[in-house]
């Protein structure tokens, strides 16, 4: 066979497909992250997303060039990460010949709180009166600050109440760094009893069944929306062969909710005591914190409190892994966490197996929330006929109540589980604001379903709400009145759920998007809309597509009349 015949293809097969990879680039990512050729744990595929963080701090985007060489660097395909890093929100991916952001990005929160509080207006403003080419201003979901709506983020700086006037000032002085928190120290937490639990626990005081025991009297829920009993997850974990994990799930990125960001605020080791725990508890070999990326000031301040426990000598240095989310909401998911957490796209694996048998890194992997386990050493030091005592109208314990939207005083409020809205209203929150009457509200964030001010007195709590087509979840309560507009309510629920849907099962990814459009639609086709609801419900993967139509059926069934009033349906 000559050389002519021979077929040219094939004198490819020794380089690389794609483009080539820069030196340059690749020693510039050496010099950022770490050489792998001496720290090979650098290479590890859990810890792909820190990385693609570090590139996008340093450079504020990502261009093709560094994912290249970071392929290289981690020995994976770059279809591995490029595929990873679109996935998030936070990550700006720019391929080649494409301009780089601008230099300043301001994130205008979108969520249905902040757009009562005029969320898009104040974009629209923004948009037009600062410079395009210096600064980009772009719609962001829900950052945990509903309580202070509208919130805009410039850098990675966080505007509370922000009108035009203030954003345009933190522009024009460059203070985009993530604004200063004050937090109970380790030296004060520890003179007030903390850690206590924890040291009895290392030293056998404190037997692994009686804490059970008494998680279970107590009847202490997940508080991450879910609410399974906590001692069951513990004993489900347990009966699972080591090595196992413990994974603490700080993503709440249920629009409406900031309670975990509250209590990391201000006890950070009150957290980290519970945690540490519960990690005990399950015998695990490492302690893995998932924070969501819209809390940058709090990164600072747990990697300082964990820095604390290790210098203290109450961890060992490295048990605790503190990880940053990058922007997605189904990575409140348990399982889609674990696939972050393992630097993969967040998508909700299909089960059984469950995260308790195989988890993270493919071992059995207990799950809590934050408030959960920050509840496990006031119980301990209170008891747990205390905490089962504080309900109201036949329920168990304390509920942390993120409450927005049209009330005098929105917040964090403590409060026994099983008030109902309307004592919250008028014990905790000051009733409704100035000139709003009630007309409706929210029981647990966007998925949990809209209830009429009629069922303000319905329990908030677990099992109490599922018969009025709601759910409690992580108890974000969202008040709405009687000048806010249905329509316009359940339009924004619904682009956050299709924007945010992994796009991993087409009832959820088609679904999400079909019905936004159904209700942006003169008139609501009431059939199709309930009939592409059983679909997501009965055939989506996940939680997300499974409650994604719940506000649309809430005001289906309980709002029948003011939409017909609005000609939205035609009256039946």
């Amino acid at each position: 066979m000559t050389e002519s015949t021979v077929n040219p293809k094939r004198r490819l097969r020794g380089k690389t497909r794609g483009r080539e990879l820069a030196p340059v680039a690749l020693a510039a990512l050496r010099v950022l992250l770490g050489d792998e050729r001496e720290a090979p744990e650098l290479r590890r595929r859990d810890r792909l997303i820190e990385h693609l963080h570090a590139i996008q701090d340093a450079h504020g985007h990502l261009s093709l060039v560094a994912l290249r060489a970071l392929a290289a660097y981690m020995n994976l395909p770059m279809a591995a990460i490029y595929e990873t890093a679109t996935f998030y929100a936070q990550f700006d991916v720019v391929h080649d010949g494409e301009a780089t952001p601008p230099e300043v990005t301001v994130r205008v929160c979108d969520s249905l709180s902040c757009v009562l509080a005029g969320a898009d207006a104040l974009r629209e403003r923004l948009a037009a009166g600062l410079d395009p080419e210096a600064v980009r201003v772009v719609r962001a979901p829900c950052m945990g600050r509903c309580d202070s709506a509208p919130v805009v983020e410039v850098g990675h700086h966080h505007l509370l109440y922000a009108t035009p006037e203030g954003v345009e000032a933190v522009v024009d002085t460059g203070h985009t760094h993530p604004e200063a928190i004050l937090w109970q120290s380790l030296a004060d937490y520890r003179a007030s009893g903390g850690y206590s639990l924890l040291i009895r626990c290392r030293a056998g005081e404190v037997d692994v069944e009686v804490l059970i025991d008494e998680l279970e009297r107590a009847g202490l829920r997940g508080l991450g929306g879910a609410g399974f009993p906590t001692f069951r997850k513990w004993q489900a974990v347990r009966a699972e062969p080591a090595p196992r994990y413990a994974v603490i799930n700080a993503d709440e990125g249920e629009p409406g909710t900031f309670k975990d960001r509250f209590y990391l605020e201000r006890e950070p080791h009150r957290f980290l005591e519970g945690a540490l725990v519960s990690a005990w508890a399950v015998e695990a070999s490492a302690l893995y914190v998932y924070l969501r990326d819209e809390y940058p000031g709090l990164h600072r301040v747990l990697t300082e409190a964990i820095a604390e426990l290790e210098a203290a000598g109450l961890v060992a240095p490295g048990f605790v892994v503190l990880r940053r989310g990058a922007g997605a909401y189904i990575c409140g998911e348990e399982s889609a966490l674990i696939e972050s957490l393992e630097g993969k796209p967040g998508k909700p694996r299909h089960r059984p197996p469950f995260v308790a048998q195989r988890g993270l890194f493919g071992r059995p992997t207990l799950v809590n929330n934050v408030e959960t386990v920050a509840w496990i050493p006031v119980i301990h030091e209170k008891g747990a006929d205390w905490f089962a005592g504080q309900g109201r109208h036949g329920r168990k314990g304390l509920r942390s109540f993120s409450v927005s939207g049209r009330v005098k005083r929105p917040g964090v409020h403590l409060a026994p589980a099983g008030i109902t809205l309307a004592e919250l209203l008028e014990e905790y929150c000051g009733g409704m604001a100035e000139g709003h009457r009630l007309a409706g509200y929210l029981p647990g964030g966007a998925s949990g379903g809209i209830l009429p001010v009629g069922k303000a007195d319905i329990p908030l709590d677990f099992d109490t709400l599922q018969e009025h087509g709601c759910f409690i979840g992580s108890a974000a309560i969202i008040v709405l009145s009687d000048q806010d507009d249905l329509r316009a309510v359940a339009a924004n629920l619904l682009a956050f759920f299709a924007d945010e849907s992994c796009g991993q099962c087409t009832p959820c990814r088609v679904g999400t998007e079909k019905m936004l459009t159904l209700l942006e639609r003169d008139a609501w086709d009431v059939e199709a809309l309930e009939r592409l609801a059983r679909v997501m419900m009965d055939a989506s993967i996940c939680g997300l597509g499974q409650a994604a139509p719940n506000p649309v059926l809430s005001l289906l069934r309980d709002f029948r009349g003011e939409l017909e009033a609005q000609n939205l349906i035609v009256k039946g």
